[in-house]
């Protein structure tokens, strides 16, 4: 079956070159198959467009108005594809990123007017969110992840390791003593965060193949590591957080970070993710490219 859209290119060059055989010529196919795809255009509108004769062509009333349409029609058909085709090599349009709260906070949004004033024809939509989200179903173009990487088609880039501490403050130990051992943290006012699989049950885990668990108990439980930074900073308990939320607070001094019998979890590190596209768009590689770079000169 023969396409409308073709069909539609051959009209238009034939009513402007004056012949189905250069219209055909133009276009890189033969007189005869310039002249099928009139026919077929003909045959579905039901109506003629051209008077054709051995010397000339002349364009019916009916072939008049079809010619503004097909030209507007197909102008913008070749502008839709323009835009498109210049996506894929210059950085434009929507970029949608999706990063966990306490992270994207801290180390993704002071990354983007820099970004924005490299790319500004990128306008950029930063999700930030806890829960875990679904980048091919909830649309976003680029998801930050922290932890280990289910099996997915998805794609993805290391951006940065993420080591764990736990912490409390100095007056909370002075009050309730330091735990040497991870077996001590039972007996302390433990703060969990909800959405890990590594504490939001009921227990700490601990060692390098994940095999020391840990029951704790605590007066707080929060879905977000900063509420549960701020209850630590205020001597509530003990918290269980990554490096890029309590990293500042320890170096402070208003943090200790306490060494213990067991080594921390490796979560996995810090990876973006990414539609597995052949050719993705500009806008996504300039971000992907972006943020490895600046991650990787200031040693996140």
């Amino acid at each position: 079956m023969l396409d409308r859209v073709t069909g539609m290119r051959v009209f238009i060059q034939a009513t402007a070159l004056g012949s189905l055989s250069a219209a055909g010529r133009a276009l890189e196919m033969s007189p005869a198959m310039a002249t099928k795809h009139i026919d077929a255009l003909e045959s579905r509108l039901g109506v003629k467009l051209l008077h054709r004769s051995t010397r000339r062509l002349m364009l019916t009333d009916a072939g008049v108005d079809y010619l503004s349409a097909s030209q507007r029609i197909i102008q913008e058909l070749d502008e839709a594809d323009a835009d498109v085709m210049a996506q894929r090599v210059e950085a434009v349009g929507r970029l949608r990123i999706n990063a966990p709260l306490s992270f994207g906070v801290r180390f993704i949004a002071p990354l983007l007017p820099a970004f924005s004033q490299r790319y500004p024809r990128v306008t950029v939509e930063l999700g930030l969110s806890d829960a875990q989200q679904d980048l091919m179903q909830d649309g976003w173009d680029l998801v930050i992840r922290i932890g280990q990487l289910a099996d997915s088609s998805l794609k993805a880039r290391r951006l940065g390791d993420c080591p764990m501490r736990v912490c409390a403050s100095p007056e909370y130990l002075a009050r309730h003593g330091t735990p040497k051992r991870v077996s001590e943290l039972s007996g302390h006012n433990c703060l969990s965060y909800t959405l890990s699989p590594h504490q939001g049950q009921g227990n700490w885990v601990f060692g390098s193949a994940r095999d020391v668990l840990i029951p704790v108990k605590g007066d707080l439980v929060a879905n977000n590591g900063d509420a549960l930074l701020t209850a630590a900073l205020a001597g509530q308990g003990v918290i269980y957080q990554p490096d890029f939320i309590v990293g500042d607070a320890v170096a402070q001094g208003s943090l200790i970070a306490l060494e213990l019998d067991h080594p921390m979890l490796d979560l996995g590190g810090i990876h973006i993710l990414f539609r597995p596209d052949r050719r993705p768009p500009a806008k996504v590689r300039a971000m992907i490219d972006y943020l490895a770079g600046e991650f990787a000169s200031s040693g996140k």
